[in-house]
């Protein structure tokens, strides 16, 4: 695969690059492994949005891929290789002997008319699936399952390998795309090779509109809202955020609140009065300290909060500091 580049007849061709489909074979897709994908636009079955950003974009079909690879023993020969919008790899058409016909992510090295088989007794060679315990360490693999017979579920965007480092017990371990390290049972199946498509990760847009085409909007800023559409909005010029923690939209807080417990006064030393007292009329007052004669903040929204009134400390509740 290489990469396209266009002549600079506008500014979004300048930098613009997109690839250039050389190892597709075929470009209408198996009719029977398709199915119908309707377009959500963020919107959850509620109507309401549950993802921001997302809408129109191109008419597209679901392509039904094998992840789980349980054709043991039955050889399969590769038919083509198409394009799927709906991932960053390509697929690969098979023809199973038995006449039945799958598609698998498509590997680097797996080309038209190869034979390709599943098993534990299998050729270490790209494209073919086996038991983690039946891959030799150091090797190159993708497509790989969490639970036995679940079907691959990590190491599938275009470009990407894991490699099996070790073998513990019933445990394998696989470092993955991002050099984490993971422990996965050994009779979880994974898929021989790297998968094809490696330049998609270089690929310059160029243009806002070639993602419309691919379904997502624009993303705003909450600061450059108005305060109904968003908890950053509003505010005269470029003003900064009111709120006292980073906030979301839909009235959400980002970041949750501290969990600690407010400071002690206890330890301010022997000049100052601890946080609070019972005072004559079997109130609660706070006194001492920086503050004065007045509460804390926290002892005032904690007032709010239960429905007490503001209370104002009387020389008399004062006494017990001369003892």
């Amino acid at each position: 695969m290489a990469l396209k580049t266009y002549k600079p007849t506008s500014p979004g061709r300048r930098l613009m690059t997109s690839p250039d489909f050389s190892e597709i074979t075929k470009t209408e897709p198996e009719r029977s492994l398709t199915a119908k994908l309707n377009s959500t636009g963020g919107r959850n079955v509620y109507g309401r949005m549950t993802t921001r950003h997302r809408g129109g974009g191109h008419k597209q079909r679901l392509r039904i891929v094998d992840w789980r690879r349980d054709k043991d023993g039955v050889p399969a020969k590769v038919a083509a290789i198409e394009y799927d919008p709906n991932r960053s790899a390509r697929l690969a058409l098979l023809h199973y002997t038995d006449g039945e016909k799958r598609y698998i992510l498509w590997p680097v090295g797996v080309n038209v008319g190869d034979v390709l088989n599943s098993g534990e007794a299998v050729d270490i060679r790209p494209g073919n699936s086996l038991p983690l315990h039946a891959i030799p360490l150091s090797t190159v693999i993708h497509n790989v399952e969490l639970k036995k017979g679940h079907g691959a579920q990590m190491i599938r965007s275009a470009g990407s390998f894991g490699q099996l480092m070790a073998k513990e017990g019933k445990y394998a371990q696989i470092r993955m795309p991002s050099t984490e390290v993971r422990k996965v049972l050994l009779e979880c199946k994974a898929t021989v090779g790297q998968l094809g498509n490696t330049d998609h990760e270089i690929v310059r847009v160029g243009k806002a509109g070639r993602n419309r085409w691919k379904g997502w909007r624009p993303t705003v800023r909450g600061l450059a809202m108005n305060p109904v559409d968003h908890p950053h909005g509003g505010g005269e010029g470029r003003a900064t955020r009111t709120r006292s923690r980073p906030g979301a939209s839909w009235r959400r807080v980002s970041r949750p609140a501290s969990t600690s417990a407010p400071p002690s006064s206890s330890s301010s030393g022997a000049t100052r009065a601890s946080g609070k007292h019972e005072c004559s009329s079997g109130r609660h007052v706070a006194v001492g300290g920086s503050r004065g004669e007045r509460d804390p903040p926290w002892w005032r929204r904690r007032r709010r909060r239960i429905g007490h009134a503001p209370i104002k400390a009387g020389k008399d509740e004062f006494k017990w500091l001369a003892q």
